[in-house]
C-alpha cells in the first residue's frame, strides 16, 4: 500500500460519492497527533473545514492495493468531534447513475481498515493505531 496526497486544488476531482466512514478512532490526542504529522508532511489539508466538529481532512489516492472492480481507491483521514475518522470508497463504486453500490469487496472493509491503520502507524510513526478496542466502527452507509 502507498498513499498519494490529493491537494486542495484536486480534492473535488478525487473524492467520490462512494467514500464512506470506515471507523472513528477514539484514543485521546490521536487526532491531534495525526494532524500534526500530516501537516508536517503535506502542509495544508485537502479541505479546511470551518465547523468545530471537523477541522481538517487529508485525502489520498491509494496505490498498490487491489480495489477491483473500482478503477481507483480513495481514503480520507479527518477529525470528527475530536476523534480520528478514517473513510474510504473501498468496497463501493458509483453505478451508471452515480449512485454508490457495494462491490464484492464490501465484506472486506474491516480487513482494509486494519491494513490502513497498520500502514498509517508505520508511515506516520505514531503509536496506538493498531491497538484493539480503540476504534468505533461506523455505519457503512454513512458518509465520510
Amino acid at each position: 500500500m502507498q498513499l498519494e496526497f490529493v491537494p486542495v486544488e484536486d480534492f473535488y476531482f478525487a473524492l467520490t460519492l462512494a467514500v464512506r466512514v470506515l471507523e472513528d478512532l477514539t484514543q485521546p490526542g490521536l487526532s491531534e497527533e495525526i494532524r500534526a504529522k500530516l501537516e508536517q508532511k503535506f502542509g495544508q489539508p485537502s479541505t479546511v473545514a470551518a465547523a468545530s466538529q471537523n477541522t481538517f481532512s487529508y485525502v489520498f489516492r491509494v496505490q498498490d492495493y487491489d480495489s477491483s472492480p473500482a478503477p481507483q481507491l480513495i481514503i480520507s483521514i479527518a477529525d470528527w468531534q475530536g476523534n480520528l475518522r478514517l473513510s474510504s470508497d473501498y468496497g463501493w463504486m458509483l453505478d451508471a447513475d452515480r449512485k454508490p453500490t457495494r462491490t464484492e469487496r464490501f465484506e472486506q472493509r474491516s480487513q482494509f481498515a486494519q491494513s490502513l491503520r497498520s500502514y498509517l502507524q508505520e508511515w506516520l510513526e505514531v503509536e496506538g493505531l493498531t491497538d484493539e478496542g480503540g476504534g468505533t466502527k461506523k455505519d457503512e452507509g454513512g458518509v465520510g
